[in-house]
């Protein structure tokens, strides 16, 4: 129970700067992008707030107890999605002073291809968030506080609150405090749990020697590999989410720096999360994946530590959450409802936004309370993002030179989306890597065809 005076405090906190956000919410560029005059510290700092949620601290424990070493490639990829961002495209990108992706997307192409690409993008990030709050409710009910569900209804009831009041400041603000608890918690997990294992070499004597194998091993093949590649590391190189922050730096060269940053920052941190679920393993080898860091915090962490651990874990799943909610309700209100009724004014769209963000909060709750595991659920969204959005916007940036048009784009989106869903409904082996090439096919097929008979 001492554990719960960690959470409500920590509650509290991200509430409050939520609340002294709101008086730098004074127009749509504050709501949306705060200001757009974020510095490096605080994009970096977002950033890896955003990238550090369920998936990359309770989901990739689960890979370290399950297949080893190889578990850190959940972040590894994007590592590598996050160098090409930072190198091609992140100056682009912040030269365009928009909003969203799909607004990039209606920038290259058509008003057309953005709704396509929004309606697409709001149903696949109703799931990543509800896959935050899946690691939440997972954390807390492992830790023995209170049901499962009680906590995934508190924890959506926080970050749509402060999210809804301080939009992108609020944000960016609790971000950079969730990122030093983050980081303070993980390090201080990993000095006690890998002394109660004996290090390096007690971890080593007790766990099989093909869990140390790097970069493949016989629970993690190069199909397993390609599949994260493209599946997961893609959503870095052009992500609704990574967008939305660096839509709010200062200018060119504070985006591009903030994501190389980032790109060698979480690496460190992948390994560490890895190394907790392999020591997990090798304590408590009768238990479920998804269990091995809550787990770790009950019975192997001091009250201070253990306190200070499961608010890193609960700001993790948090900050994802609340960046997800802000870029899907951003997307909601002026790439789709606002393109209905252009006639909305700024203070009109704020309105709609917050609107938004209340209904995907609760639409992701009622999702969360359905799911099954966090990394499947993650994929599952992710599958569909990719297959069909991430081929037409990368060949976007160079639409002349590939001679693409809307109406290919457009076909890629769908055919690519479609392809994706199906491979995951009916378990196709291999489509949900095959909706890139049906989604690369369609666009250039259909704007040879359109070029030639327009």
């Amino acid at each position: 129970m001492a554990y719960l005076w960690f959470i409500v405090v920590y509650f509290i906190v991200v509430v409050a700067v939520g609340l002294l956000s709101r008086r730098f919410v004074k127009s749509a560029d504050g709501f949306f992008v705060a200001g757009r005059r974020s510095g490096t510290l605080f994009i970096a700092g977002s950033l890896i707030a955003t990238i550090i949620g369920g998936s990359a601290t309770v989901g990739m424990a689960g890979k370290g107890f399950s297949q080893g070493i190889t578990g850190i490639w959940w972040l590894l990829v994007g590592s590598i999605g996050l160098v090409i961002l930072g190198v091609f495209l992140a100056r682009k990108l912040r030269s365009t002073s928009l909003y969203t992706l799909p607004e990039l997307a209606e920038h290259q192409y058509d008003s057309r291809v953005s709704l396509v690409s929004s309606i697409l993008i709001v149903v696949a990030w109703i799931g990543v968030i509800a896959a935050q709050i899946v690691a939440a409710g997972t954390i807390m009910s492992i830790i023995g506080i209170g049901s499962k569900t009680v906590w995934m209804i508190a924890f959506t009831g926080v970050f749509v609150s402060y999210t809804l009041v301080g939009g992108q400041h609020a944000n960016i603000r609790t971000d950079i405090f969730q990122s030093i608890v983050i980081f303070a918690g993980i390090i201080t997990a990993i000095i006690v749990v890998m002394s109660s294992v004996g290090g390096w070499n007690g971890l080593q004597a007790s766990l099989p020697a093909d869990r140390f194998s790097f970069p493949l091993s016989a629970n993690f093949d190069g199909i397993d590999l390609l599949s994260w590649l493209l599946l997961v590391g893609l959503t870095y190189v052009i992500g609704p989410d990574m967008y939305s922050r660096l839509f709010c730096a200062r200018d060119e060269k504070t985006a591009r720096n903030s994501v190389l940053w980032v790109a060698v920052l979480i690496i460190p941190f992948a390994f560490c999360i890895v190394l907790l679920g392999m020591s997990a393993a090798a304590l408590f080898p009768a238990i479920s994946p998804e269990q091995a860091l809550p787990t770790l915090v009950k019975d192997q962490l001091p009250l201070f530590a253990g306190g200070l651990v499961l608010a890193a874990l609960m700001g993790a799943t948090m900050s994802s959450a609340d960046t997800c909610l802000m870029s899907t309700g951003t997307i909601l209100s002026v790439d789709i409802i606002k393109k209905f009724k252009p006639s909305l004014g700024n203070k009109e769209t704020v309105l709609v936004a917050r609107i938004s963000i209340v209904v995907i909060g609760v639409l992701s709750l009622l999702l969360a309370l359905r799911l099954g595991g966090i990394i499947s659920s993650l994929l599952f969204a992710y599958t569909v993002y990719t297959g069909g959005v991430i081929i037409p916007v990368f060949a976007g940036f160079y639409k002349d030179r590939l001679k693409v048009t809307s109406l290919g784009a457009i076909t890629a989106i769908i055919g690519g989306g479609v392809t994706a869903v199906m491979s995951k409904l009916f378990a196709v082996k291999y489509l949900d890597l095959g909706a890139f090439a049906v989604s690369a096919l369609l666009l250039f097929a259909v704007s040879y065809l359109d070029r030639k008979y327009r």
